[in-house]
């Protein structure tokens, strides 16, 4: 096992957008597994299709985009060790969590084809419920992870808490799919 893990840590050190953009598929995908068989149950009827969704936007665009979003805040310097800690945690959650979670949204929606009006939907019923679930996860976990945890480890202790919320993501998507659908079927009737 340690030396699976001395692989993994050199991986991430050699090829940190690969790495981290596989991590981020494999734990993306296995988010909307427990998501899809132990959250809603859906045993024999899973869609391979929602797990490949999100396996996609995890390696495709959440793990570059957070690899060099952490790169990048590693780079500002700032006046204290605490400074750098608030400071970090402040602009994550002010700036990054915002912008992917409508990203998140609306990939998905666009990969499902629900278009533009979809996006919107699917923001306006689940954008603010995510953020907030976001904030009160990871503002704790920021504040340890750029407080004790080394540089390049940073985005491996995200994309394990995010394992969970990666689920719960999961779950809000498809929910917001079947309030829109309801919606949809109120409107054709008036």
């Amino acid at each position: 096992m340690a030396s699976i893990l001395r692989l993994y840590n050199a991986a991430i050190i050699r090829r940190p957008v690969f790495t981290h953009s596989t991590t981020s598929a494999v734990l993306f995908g296995a988010g909307d597994v427990i998501a899809q068989q132990i959250i809603e149950r859906r045993g024999k009827n899973h869609d391979f299709m929602r797990t490949a969704r999100l396996t996609f936007y995890g390696g495709a665009l959440f793990g570059p985009a957070f690899t060099k979003w952490f790169q990048l805040l590693n780079r500002i310097k700032f006046s204290s060790p605490t400074k750098a800690v608030i400071g970090r945690v402040a602009m994550d959650q002010a700036i990054m969590v915002p912008v992917m979670v409508g990203l998140f949204f609306s990939t998905v929606s666009i990969l499902e084809g629900k278009g533009i009006s979809g996006v919107q939907d699917r923001l306006s019923t689940a954008y603010a419920p995510a953020v907030l679930l976001n904030w009160g996860i990871f503002i704790p976990t920021q504040l340890i992870n750029f407080a004790i945890v080394p540089h390049h480890l940073r985005f491996v202790v995200v994309n394990f808490v995010s394992l969970f919320r990666n689920a719960y993501l999961s779950v809000i998507n498809t929910s917001s799919q079947h309030l829109e659908a309801i919606e949809s079927d109120k409107d054709s009737e008036k």
